[in-house]
This record gives structure tokens, C-alpha cells and sequence, in this order.
């Protein structure tokens, strides 16, 4: 009797352990559980064509900022030569925003690059009632990717590059930027001596 009741034990036992295997697992309040991975918006692949000044994808969007963010990106076609030396020192147009809701040339900010002296420079580029200013930011290298950021401010755009911030002067005082997206655009004077390409992902 005694063996008996020992076997009719571990036979419950051991379906009793069956069934818990076999039931789905519940995280409990303590357990961690892994965040979905983010999703990751893909670059947008602007070209400029050989002979040309703008780029390809250039499509007339109203903006409204008070900080625009992005990474920039360039291969190696952004190393050129112009045809005139001259023209080396123009300053090209990389991605930005009309200001004021008038025209880019009499109010934006953006930024600018060139190659020139062996390196790929990044510019803030701004116009103000008119009037064109620009200044250096930083060099950068190709193919890596580069995070830009134009904030706005009554008296000021504060541009940032690579976490290096530099600002410039605003006389539009609203605050917030409105008017419409610039996109790149070779030039200066010259077009571009052959097809270029950038790619641009907008931060939220």
C-alpha cells in the first residue's frame, strides 16, 4: 500500500510539471521586456546633374520651424573642380528654410558647403532683408554622416554642427521661421562639373 501511494505521488508530480512547461509565460510586473527597436527613416538621395544647379527631388513644401534637424551625408562626388579657380570659393547650397514668408533671397537661413583646400566645409548661410551673410562651421568627412541643426530665435539662428554650436544674426523678430523648404543647389556662378549626390534624412 505504502509503494502504492508513493508512485500514485510522483505521478503527479510529474504531470503537474508537465503542464506548468507546457503553459504560455506572462511577464510579471518586475520583469523588463525589450523596447521595439525605433524605426529608422531612410535618407533621401538628392542628385545634381552634371551641367545643372539644383537637385532632383526639389519639391515646393511650406515650413513652419522653430529648429530644423537633419544628417547630411556625402560621397565623393563632392570633390570637384571648378572651371574657373575662382569659383572654387563659391558657397553650395545643402538644405534650409525661407524666413518671413518672403522670398530665400531676402530672408532664410540654411546651410552651405564647398570643397576647397583639400576638405569638405559646412557654412551657416543666411540672407537678412536682402543682404547675404555666411560663415564657417566646421570640416567634415566623406561618408560619414553629419547632424545639422538651424534653431530659431527672435534675434538669432543658432546653427549647429556635430554637436558645435555657432549662431548668426536674425532680423525677422516672429518666432517662428515660415516659408518653404531650399534644398541643394550647386553654385555660384558655375553648374556642377559633374553629377553630384547628398543624402538628407530630416529629424522629428
Amino acid at each position: 500500500m505504502l509503494m502504492k501511494k508513493i508512485i500514485l505521488s510522483a505521478l503527479t508530480m510529474l504531470l503537474f510539471s508537465a503542464c506548468q512547461k507546457d503553459k504560455e509565460y506572462t511577464p510579471g510586473p518586475t520583469d523588463t521586456v525589450a523596447a521595439p527597436a525605433p524605426v529608422v527613416e531612410p535618407f533621401t538621395k538628392y542628385s545634381i546633374g552634371a551641367g545643372q544647379h539644383y537637385a532632383d527631388n526639389n519639391i515646393n513644401v511650406r515650413t513652419s520651424y522653430t529648429e530644423l534637424r537633419f544628417i547630411a551625408k556625402f560621397d565623393s562626388s563632392a570633390i570637384y573642380t571648378t572651371s574657373d579657380p575662382h569659383n572654387q570659393y563659391d558657397i553650395n547650397k545643402l538644405y534650409g528654410f525661407a524666413d518671413n514668408n518672403s522670398f530665400h533671397h531676402q530672408f532664410s537661413a540654411r546651410f552651405g558647403w564647398r570643397w576647397s583646400n583639400n576638405a569638405l566645409r559646412l557654412f551657416g548661410y543666411i540672407y537678412n532683408d536682402g543682404v547675404r551673410n555666411s560663415k564657417e562651421l566646421g570640416t567634415v568627412i566623406i561618408g560619414a554622416e553629419n547632424t545639422c541643426a538651424i534653431k530659431v530665435t527672435p534675434d538669432k539662428y543658432i546653427f549647429t554642427l556635430n554637436g558645435i554650436t555657432d549662431s548668426m544674426p536674425r532680423t525677422s523678430s516672429a518666432f517662428r521661421a515660415e516659408g518653404y523648404k531650399l534644398y541643394p543647389y550647386f553654385g555660384g556662378d558655375e553648374p556642377a562639373p559633374h553629377k553630384i549626390t547628398i543624402f538628407i534624412k530630416e529629424l522629428k
